[in-house]
């Protein structure tokens, strides 16, 4: 099992800031695939961004210019950070990762419980 916890959200006013963290812990795992997404009440689990092993990223269109993606390999963890933020970001933002176990012949694509972004005035 690969546990993801993330952290970081909260309430902000539109315009703010907030940076996302998301964590991995398990043991013998190597990652490959890291992402966030996102879910607003009665909408779908969507697409925010993505970060390869590679470095390869790639981002929504409704939130490029605004968030970054970004890891710490040695950390395990995964961030996003989010700038110029609109009241439609408001979600709840759920982290996925997605690699192999060192161990045995078997991958997992495991998710983050999800933590709550509001952001209000």
């Amino acid at each position: 099992q690969v546990q993801l916890v993330e952290s970081g959200g909260g309430l902000v006013q539109p315009g703010g800031s907030l940076r996302l963290s998301c964590a991995a812990s398990g043991d013998g795992f190597t990652i490959e695939f890291m992402g966030w997404f996102r879910q607003a009440p009665g909408n779908q689990r969507d697409f925010v961004a993505t970060m390869t092993t590679g470095g390869t990223t790639n981002y929504a269109d409704s939130v490029k210019g605004r968030f970054t993606i970004s890891r710490d390999n040695g950390k395990n963890t995964v961030y996003l950070q989010m700038n110029s933020l609109k009241p439609e970001d408001t979600a709840v933002y759920y982290c996925n990762v997605r690699g192999q176990y060192t161990t045995w012949a078997r991958r997992y694509n495991s998710w983050g419980r999800g933590t709550q972004v509001t952001v209000s005035s």
